[in-house]
């Protein structure tokens, strides 16, 4: 957004007609609070408010760039939302309890309900890279990545779902969203881009569940009762 400022202004003010100030403001606010909330996620001050932030910059882009009415888009947007839902969940689980190490369903509950969401929502955005047509790999991979989906959203074999989503996601976006061999001044150079750093967003809300498990509302979680 720094390096494109006056494309964005100009593409807000075409776009809503609001005019040169109110499109200046709103570019300027955006970067202002990606960067702030990024710089407390990864200093680890704040970090609900952090999350609150760039939960509100996300509905805000999602109104004002009609991401609403493109499917793709809102689906790999809700698919960010979902990460930041993880690290919100996992904010919650550093603080400190007056019973240490005794859980309560008051304090539990919230998190898992947050953990759950956000592996739903993280699945949206492997539900926009299914490919409907009759060539082999398309069929393979239509069929793995569901599978894969499915034990995330549930909460199967989650960890070991999640990692080898990871790596998949990875490979297919450094193979697709290569954004480095198409010329800066070519508009699929920033189509590329702005996909490639989305999808490594998402590719960071996967290894959280990765790092945290899927949480208590889980397959995994329900094993340990039976």
């Amino acid at each position: 957004m720094w390096f494109q400022w006056s494309e964005q202004r100009d593409y807000i003010d075409s776009t809503w007609n609001c005019g040169y100030l109110l499109a200046s403001s709103f570019v300027f606010l955006n970067l202002l609070g990606q960067l702030t909330g990024c710089v407390l996620v990864l200093s680890r001050n704040f970090v609900q408010y952090a999350c609150f932030g760039l939960f509100g910059i996300i509905a805000l882009q999602t109104i004002a760039y009609s991401i609403l009415w493109d499917l793709k888009f809102l689906m790999r947007n809700l698919a960010l939302g979902g990460g930041l839902l993880l690290l919100l969940a996992e904010s919650r689980s550093e603080g400190k309890s007056m019973f240490a190490g005794v859980p309560t369903m008051r304090e539990s509950s919230p998190k898992q309900y947050m953990q759950l969401g956000g592996r739903v929502l993280l699945v949206l955005m492997f539900m926009t890279l299914l490919h409907f047509d009759a060539s082999f790999f398309s069929i393979v991979q239509n069929i793995v990545g569901t599978a894969l989906m499915i034990l995330v959203a549930i909460g199967f074999k989650t960890k070991l779902a999640a990692l080898t989503l990871v790596v998949w996601l990875f490979a297919i976006n450094v193979y697709f969203n290569a954004f480095w061999t198409i010329p800066v001044y070519k508009p699929m150079h920033d189509f590329l881009k702005y996909d490639f750093f989305q999808t490594m967003s998402v590719i960071g809300g996967l290894l959280l569940v990765v790092a945290l498990g899927p949480g208590g509302v889980s397959m995994d979680e329900k094993k340990k009762e039976w």
